[in-house]
């Protein structure tokens, strides 16, 4: 059961990763955060993005969301066989993460939906990056993910489990290191998807 979970979480984060990219990519070019401060550009941008586009991204990415969060308890529990208390602290840290993350996938499709549906305006440009900027604070969700990768690495790569220590390089914090530096879309939800793969095999 726990090898399922792990594929699960896998298959999660991938189709997270495409829902992200739907968020960001249209035929008019890249979203990113920064051309808030462009009108222009977003309006560019949001051109040609078709409203079904971000409907599908936000609510599949919610459920892709989901769908990974056992994955992250199922590790959690495995790591208190070793240790009770820091598999306390992950799972608390996997819990976390899911909740504030799958309301910012949330909240990140909502913002773009509502700048489209109100005609890509000024006035609409400004109400969304005023919702974004109160509801930001969900972002904080990637504490709980730092939290339980460098723990898990730190177990795992100091001999604390019977993974062999090499399979340290199978958790999100040095693949995201890895990958933070290219251009390489959804890098988070790639590096948890390396993860979950790796974790299928050695757990």
């Amino acid at each position: 059961m726990l090898k399922v979970f792990m594929i699960i979480a896998c298959i999660g984060h991938i189709v997270c990763g495409v829902t992200d990219c739907m968020l960001a990519y249209s035929k008019s070019g890249r979203f990113d955060f920064s051309d808030s401060k462009d009108p222009e550009k977003m309006r560019r941008v949001f051109s040609e993005m078709p409203l079904r586009q971000i409907e599908l991204a936000t609510l599949v990415g919610i459920f892709a969301l989901f769908a990974a969060a056992p994955g992250y308890l199922s590790i959690s529990m495995w790591i208190a066989q070793y240790s009770k208390m820091t598999g306390n602290v992950c799972f608390i840290a996997s819990l976390f993460f899911i909740v504030l993350i799958v309301t910012h996938h949330g909240f990140c499709g909502a913002v773009e939906w509502f700048f489209i549906r109100f005609g890509r305006t000024d006035e609409a440009l400004l109400a969304i990056m005023e919702f974004f900027k109160k509801t930001v604070i969900t972002a904080i969700a990637y504490v709980g993910l730092l939290v339980f990768a460098i723990v898990f690495f730190v177990l795992v790569i100091t001999g604390k489990t019977d993974l062999p220590r090499w399979a340290a390089v199978f958790n999100t914090f040095p693949i995201f290191l890895i990958l933070a530096p290219t251009k390489a879309p959804a890098k988070g939800n790639i590096a948890n998807a390396i993860m979950f793969l790796g974790m299928s095999f050695l757990l």
